[in-house]
């Protein structure tokens, strides 16, 4: 079995453009959906701290 750390100081190949273009598609819509769910879904960490205020404030 070959060593494949005596591969990190070789030169960086080319990627072919139509991996490149699949690899970035990808990563274009796993930001899209991350931003999606964000849009859609709580931020627990504003409500938690909302509802302690109202809170204080009602007391």
């Amino acid at each position: 079995m070959e060593n494949p750390f005596k591969q990190l100081n070789q030169p960086l190949k080319e990627v072919p453009p139509e991996l490149k273009g699949k690899v970035m598609h990808d990563i274009a819509m796993a930001k899209l959906f991350m931003e999606l769910a964000e849009l859609f879904s709580y931020n627990l960490g504003h409500v938690i701290d909302s509802v302690t205020r109202n809170r204080e404030k009602n007391k």
